[in-house]
C-alpha cells in the first residue's frame, strides 16, 4: 500500500536489498563459527543458571521428604478405599444379575 502511494506521489524509494546466499566454503565456515558461537552462549547461560542454584539445608530436605511420604501414604489409602468400594459394588451387581456367585 505504501509503495503504491509512493508511486502515485512520485516519490522514489530504494529497492529492498536481496540477501545473498553464501557459497559452499562460506557456508561451511559460517556454520562452524555460528555453531561455536551458539555453543559458547549456551555454556555461559548454563553457568549463569548454575550460579542461581541453592543447595537445601538438611532441615528443608527432611521437611519435604516427610511431606512426600505422608502424601504417598494418603494417596495409597485413598486408592485402597476406592478400589475396595468399587470391588464390593461390582460383586453386589454381579450377584444380583446372576453372574458370579
Amino acid at each position: 500500500m505504501a509503495a503504491k502511494a509512493a508511486i502515485v506521489n512520485n516519490e522514489e524509494r530504494p529497492a529492498p536489498l536481496k540477501r545473498q546466499e553464501p557459497g559452499a566454503i562460506e557456508n561451511l565456515s559460517g556454520n562452524v563459527v555460528g555453531a561455536w558461537s551458539n555453543f559458547s552462549h549456551f555454556l555461559s547461560d548454563v553457568r549463569a543458571e548454575m550460579r542461581k542454584v541453592v543447595t537445601p539445608s538438611r532441615k528443608e530436605v527432611q521437611a519435604t521428604t516427610s511431606v512426600v511420604l505422608v502424601a504417598v501414604f494418603l494417596f495409597g489409602l485413598f486408592f485402597f478405599v476406592v478400589d475396595f468400594v468399587f470391588d464390593h459394588a461390582l460383586q453386589q451387581l454381579f450377584t444380583k444379575l446372576g453372574g458370579s456367585q
